[in-house]
């Protein structure tokens, strides 16, 4: 279905803000993106993406390409003649675990005296629920309207999260508005939920944060598992067939993070809070979720004998695999908790080669693992199924494979000579008797 291109800017050009302009421009509409990093800028008008996100350099240089899309760093050139302005902007957590709206504000108080009449503002962000009709006050003009248009875009399958939505939230009192911003995304025949802006913001959180407790709960029935001696794999195979609670986010691991369920979470509990309303439900799961990430190193610590100088391989670092976002990272936590135990840590993960504080960061799986007495599979990139577990054996000095994603295959960890453990899952035959993981004794020793 044809729609007719809309003079489109976006502010912002971070996951969602760059995601956003691409997809737009590749659907017919003439977008601008707009960031205050200027070499950021530089860079993706060469088309360069330093987003680690699948299809995402292809979209930004066939816009480029064929000049439906543009970058700068001046906002007000940029909303000058638009039609619609997308806010993707930063909302992180603030210190008292609310959103912090500062970058929202200081936006739309410098782009307020620049927009054209009638051009629509979207807030794209997750922002807490009343923001739209607290910018449209900050906005002071009779012939602007606010639309909240909230983002359901996973990390590592963007692209295709904007080109085929289960849903697209448009939530505005002007209709006129509602229907111009629903008109943009005409072309993917997706489901359209209108509805008041405050509904759509309350969506965006209720969904993420559904989501969170939903996570926290199999990570609970996991460590049940664990206890009887079921196989959480069982169990959630076994749930899942269930219509009314599907198979999506039944996995257990380390815990949930990201840039998005952590400060989401938070950030309905305090307004749950600010209105008087208990939400104990969401405030279990958010604790559960902490004590998950200090279990996996209690469990290490078990099985090791002690963590004190126990030199540990981590594989994975980004909070989940096809991405290299640290924020909200179980691996990250788990690394953390293991230095304030007293290991040492060496990491490896595909997409992530920074220096972090305490934590030596190498270009190799095996280099990762060289020596040591545990390894701590974090986050499930395909290509650590592939590793040569025969050859890691002869490496380490250990024996222990603790895989907190249920991510390798236990027989071929066995057949190394290795000690599998997971998360919720029975021990494989023979694997406890075969090679039990050795003791800081035992280790020193082997080193000596």
């Amino acid at each position: 279905m044809d729609v007719s291109p809309q003079r489109t800017a976006v502010i912002g050009a971070g996951y969602v803000g760059l995601t956003t302009g691409a997809c737009l421009a590749s659907l017919g509409h003439h977008v601008v993106c707009v960031d205050v990093d200027e070499a950021k800028i530089a860079r993706l008008r060469q088309g360069r993406v330093d987003i680690l996100e699948p299809d995402l350099p292809e979209l930004v240089a066939a816009g480029l390409t064929d000049g439906h899309l543009d970058f700068t760093g001046d906002v007000t050139t940029a909303v000058r003649a638009a039609e619609v302005v997308f806010l993707c902007l930063p909302t992180p957590m603030a210190a008292d675990g609310r959103a912090d709206l500062s970058a929202v504000e200081s936006v739309v108080a410098e782009l307020g005296p620049s927009l054209p009449t009638g051009c629509v503002v979207v807030n794209k962000s997750t922002v807490p629920v009343g923001t739209a009709a607290w910018v449209r006050r900050m906005l002071d003009r009779d012939d602007l309207a606010v639309v909240s248009n909230p983002e359901f875009l996973r990390e590592g399958s963007a692209v295709q999260d904007f080109l085929n939505p289960d849903r697209i939230v448009v939530g505005s009192d002007d209709e006129d508005a509602a229907r111009r911003v629903a008109d943009l995304y005409r072309p993917l025949r997706a489901p359209v939920v209108r509805t008041d802006a405050a509904s759509a913001e309350m969506i965006k959180y209720a969904a993420n944060c559904f989501l969170a407790v939903k996570l926290s709960y199999v990570n609970a029935i996991a460590e049940l598992c664990e206890v009887f001696g079921a196989d959480v794999d069982a169990v959630t195979t076994g749930m899942g067939h269930d219509p009314r609670i599907g198979r999506a986010f039944l996995r257990p691991g380390p815990g949930w993070g990201g840039p998005c369920l952590p400060k989401d979470s938070s950030a309905l509990l305090r307004m749950a809070d600010t209105a008087g309303v208990r939400f104990d439900l969401l405030q279990a799961a958010v604790d559960d979720n902490t004590r998950q990430g200090e279990r996996v190193v209690r469990r290490l610590a078990e099985e090791l004998g002690s963590l004190h100088r126990a030199r540990i391989g981590l594989l994975g670092l980004a909070f989940k695999a096809g991405t290299n976002d640290l924020r909200g990272s179980p691996a990250l936590r788990s690394a953390e908790l293991l230095v304030a135990a007293g290991a040492e840590v060496t990491a490896y993960d595909p997409a992530v080669s920074l220096d972090l504080h305490h934590i030596a960061v190498v270009d190799d799986a095996y280099q990762a693992v060289k020596e040591a007495d545990a390894v701590l599979l974090a986050t499930e990139w395909p290509e650590f199924r592939a590793l040569d577990w025969t050859a890691i054996a002869e490496l380490m000095n250990g024996t222990l494979v603790f895989d907190a994603r249920n991510h390798l295959d236990p027989a071929a960890i066995d057949e190394a000579g290795l000690t599998w453990r997971g998360i919720g899952r029975m021990v494989t035959a023979g694997s406890p008797d075969r090679r039990t993981p050795s003791t800081k004794g035992e280790r020193s020793e082997r080193t000596a």
